[in-house]
């Protein structure tokens, strides 16, 4: 964990964590932050599972995460900084603009949902306005997933498709989530028809394009 604890100088403005575990994008996000007079970067991790421990060590009031990190994904720690640490605000920071993360990072407790292609301006301005107490969320990808409806697969087809993510067989997928070869069967075939493909393969390629996984 790379921490910026702000050790020997007062806290000014809001306190912020980063979370993003390429260090030259976080580095970047954090010296782009540190130029706005009211808003400080007061810790930085590379984990998801990171996340909550700096959250606490250092009285952080916006969590900025991304998705897809080691450890835990933005979206888990999202939950968890919600779970355990209610009064922080979580923004949500990602290159993958995809509808199915959106509804998943809402249903996790987050304030904000961003793309990183987005001005710098934008993030910070979203960093005061949860902290205001308002939802920030990208207006074209909420469009998008207000167009693409809900996610088709329920929890147990989607740990399935999960487990199988790595070639695993159905006697393995099944030893795994303590399930019988044929409810994996089941599952799969479910999920295969949900997503409108030929194979497994393809399933879990569409659920994960979706976001949904």
């Amino acid at each position: 964990m790379t921490d910026e604890t702000g050790a020997g100088t007062p806290a000014r403005g809001i306190r912020v964590l980063l979370a993003e575990d390429q260090g030259m994008v976080r580095e970047a996000l954090a010296a782009l932050l540190g130029l706005e007079g009211d808003i400080q970067v007061v810790a930085q991790v590379s984990r998801g599972d990171e996340v909550v421990d700096a959250v606490l060590a250092h009285d952080v009031q916006v969590a900025v995460l991304d998705i897809e990190m080691p450890g835990m994904t933005g979206i888990e720690a999202a939950a968890e900084v919600k779970r355990r640490c209610p009064g922080t605000k979580v923004v949500i920071a990602t290159t993958f603009g995809r509808p199915g993360y959106l509804r998943r990072a809402m249903e996790s407790g987050a304030d904000a949902f961003l793309v990183k292609d987005a001005p710098a301006s934008e993030l910070a301005e979203a960093v005061r306005r949860v902290l205001r107490g308002e939802r920030v969320i990208d207006p074209t990808l909420a469009a998008a997933a207000l167009a693409e409806g809900a996610n088709p697969l329920t929890g147990r087809e989607l740990d399935v498709l999960g487990a199988a993510s790595d070639g695993a067989v159905n006697a393995e997928i099944a030893r795994r989530l303590h399930l019988s070869e044929g409810t994996v069967r089941n599952y799969l075939s479910m999920a295969i028809q949900k997503t409108g493909a030929r194979n497994r393969a393809e399933a879990i390629r569409v659920a994960r394009e979706k976001g949904w996984m």
